[in-house]
């Protein structure tokens, strides 16, 4: 079951389940449209994956398959990031 983070992995922002920003890779790193453009060049920094729109859960899907609340930051963010 995709996890669907609660925020970017850059930023930190918010990215709730039904935000049409957030990317993800195949390990559902996630990241905001923004960072992935501007800083990742559509690259996850980890896996070296390319990022995709995640997908938008169904919001009766979400009352028995709530989204992850547990936040994923980089310590440093991306900025440098050798994407």
């Amino acid at each position: 079951m995709l996890e669907l983070r609660p925020n970017c992995e850059c930023c930190d922002k918010d990215l709730p389940p039904d935000s049409t920003e957030a990317v993800i890779c195949t390990f559902e790193c996630t990241f905001c449209e923004s960072c992935a453009e501007n800083i990742l060049s559509h690259t996850c920094p980890n896996c070296r994956g390319n990022l995709v729109q995640r997908p938008i859960r169904p919001p009766e899907a979400l009352k028995n398959n709530p989204a992850s609340t547990k936040r994923v930051l980089k310590e440093h963010g991306c900025v440098g990031a050798d994407a």
